[in-house]
C-alpha cells in the first residue's frame, strides 16, 4: 500500500517539463497496456488510443490545447518545458457513447504508469478538437474525449492538508524554492460522511 499511496502522493498535475527526456514508443505502450488492462464498465472497452512523441507532431498538438481551459494559452508552458509526448483518449461510438467512468479509470491509470517511469503529465480536456481531429487524420467513428500530456516534470509537488473551511484551493508557491510547489488537500476525515 505505501509504494500506491507514493506513486498517488506524486501523481498531480505538471505542466511544465524537461523537454530533453524523450519518452520512446515502448514507454507509451507499456502505459497504453496498463490503461488496457483497466476495468471497464460491462467490459465494453470503447476506449482506443492514439499518440505522438515526436517533436514536429508534439508541437502540432501544442497549438491546438488550451491549457488550464485558457484560450489564450497564459497557463502554457513556455518552449523547451513542453511536454514530451501526447496519449489521445478516444471513444469508439460504434460501441458506447457513456464512456466517461472508463476515461477517468485510464487517465489516472495511465498517469500513475507514468510517476513509475520517473515521468508526470497532465490531463487535458480543453482543445480544438475539431482541428485536432482533422490535422490528425483521426476517423470519424472515434471522439477524441482527452489527451495525457507526458514528461519529465521540472518541480516537485508536496502535498499538504488543508482546512476545508478557509477557501484555499490553489497552489501555493510562497516560501518554496523555485522547483518546487505545494498543493493542498483536505483532511481524511473532512470527506468522511457518517450517518
Amino acid at each position: 500500500m505505501q509504494k500506491l499511496k507514493g506513486l498517488v502522493q506524486k501523481n498531480r498535475s505538471y505542466r511544465q517539463f524537461d523537454e530533453s527526456r524523450i519518452i520512446t514508443r515502448d514507454e507509451i505502450l507499456s502505459l497504453i497496456n496498463l490503461a488496457r488492462l483497466s476495468p471497464s464498465a460491462g467490459n465494453l472497452q470503447p476506449l482506443r488510443y492514439y499518440f505522438v512523441h515526436e517533436t514536429e507532431k508534439n508541437n502540432l498538438v501544442f497549438s491546438h490545447l488550451y491549457w488550464g481551459g485558457d484560450t489564450q494559452n497564459s497557463l502554457a508552458p513556455p518552449l523547451g518545458q513542453r511536454p514530451s509526448a501526447y496519449i489521445f483518449i478516444l471513444e469508439d461510438t460504434r460501441i458506447s457513447r457513456l464512456s466517461s467512468h472508463d476515461q477517468g479509470i485510464a487517465a489516472q491509470t495511465l498517469l500513475l504508469g507514468a510517476v513509475e517511469l520517473d515521468l508526470g503529465g497532465c490531463i487535458i480536456k480543453s482543445m480544438d478538437r475539431l482541428q485536432l481531429e482533422m490535422t490528425l487524420n483521426l476517423p470519424q467513428d472515434l471522439d477524441l474525449k482527452l489527451i495525457i500530456a507526458l514528461g519529465k516534470p521540472l518541480k516537485v509537488i508536496s502535498v499538504q492538508d488543508r482546512n476545508p473551511l478557509n477557501g484555499e484551493v490553489n497552489e501555493s508557491l510562497s516560501d518554496l524554492p523555485q522547483q518546487e510547489r505545494k498543493v493542498t488537500k483536505l483532511n481524511l476525515e473532512d470527506i468522511i460522511i457518517n450517518p
